[in-house]
């Protein structure tokens, strides 16, 4: 029976969500062990150029892996001509356009294309790709899948009690709630494919989607103004960018002085060290490039001061 009355719960929200027509699912993580699943997937050719997510869900999935190399200009630089698996293509910081997928995609037939960074980028027409949210939004979970083959009866997930980083945040400091943020990161590699959360969905239906990604967008060509002549990187404005990132020399320690003004520029993909020679191009792109948060929580006057504040350590 349905309650009625008693105290009032979260507002139920209603405006248009991104992506509203894919599979909602719990995790990026589970989006391709959807994938592998639904599409019998037993080999994947995955880059040196990444974190352990996506190796740990082809192992616990019992799929073999090969690795390629990704090149400056984030693209696959070694594959072969032909691959006897499906290709995991991931989208980084955004910098790989849809005519460019296309391209891999009549190649190679068989393609996953990773958009968890680019999350305002629509999926090229018949490519089975993944987004996630979490890493665009204040939600603890959430993914979204574009697929034509699909699994049935899938449990539907709960997130209440993952909220605890978000609303501490909110009010306080991120330092105070990282371990519970680094916590909820770890939960899911275990956690089952499930349906995304009721909560999840009602939240990610509160968001003006065209005003967030403006907001990046502007953040992101500030910072390419800024930087532009000193990033090894040759970059284009995405859409909805995720993050700016910064390819100098000496990225660790200029990293450790940002932190000390409470600037936390992350190490993403630190996982590239272990599958890769630390001469290797990958392995100086993941201890060099500084992923600078360009999001919606910020503006000019933001990204002014983070200029400035590198600038001067630079």
């Amino acid at each position: 029976m349905r309650e009625i009355g008693g105290y009032i719960e979260l507002d139920t929200y209603s405006l248009p969500m991104l992506h509203d027509g894919a599979v909602a699912l719990n995790c990026g993580r589970n989006a391709l062990a959807y994938l592998i699943k639904a599409k019998n997937i037993k080999k994947i050719y995955i880059p040196e150029f990444l974190c352990d997510s996506v190796r740990n869900v082809c192992k616990r999935e019992n799929v073999s892996v090969e690795y390629y190399s990704v090149g400056m200009d984030f693209l696959p630089s070694n594959l072969p001509e032909t691959i006897d698996g499906w290709l995991y293509l991931v989208n980084y910081y955004g910098q790989i356009q849809n005519s460019k997928i296309k391209e891999f995609a009549e190649k190679y037939k068989d393609i996953i294309v990773d958009n968890v960074q680019a999350y305002f980028q629509m999926p090229v027409a018949g490519v089975d790709t993944i987004y996630t949210c979490r890493k665009f939004f204040g939600v603890a979970d959430g993914a979204f899948l574009y697929t034509d083959t699909f699994l049935e009866d899938l449990e539907q997930d709960d997130s209440h009690n993952r909220m605890d980083f978000l609303l501490g945040r909110f009010e306080r400091s991120a330092s105070e709630f990282y371990s519970a943020y680094a916590k909820n990161n770890e939960l899911f590699e275990t956690e089952p494919i499930k349906r995304m959360s009721k909560l999840t969905d009602n939240l990610l239906h509160a968001i003006d989607y065209e005003n967030v990604k403006k907001q990046r967008e502007e953040n992101f060509r500030i910072l390419h103004n800024a930087f532009e002549n000193v990033n090894k990187l040759n970059l284009t404005v995405p859409e909805g960018a995720f993050m700016y990132p910064l390819y100098i020399e000496n990225g660790a320690e200029i990293r450790r002085e940002l932190q000390k003004i409470k600037i936390y520029i992350p190490i993403l993909w630190a996982d590239t060290f272990d599958v890769c020679d630390e001469d290797d191009i990958q392995c100086h792109m993941a201890q060099n490039i500084l992923p600078l948060p360009c999001d919606q929580r910020y503006g000019k006057e933001e990204m002014e001061y983070m200029v400035e504040k590198l600038k001067n350590i630079l």
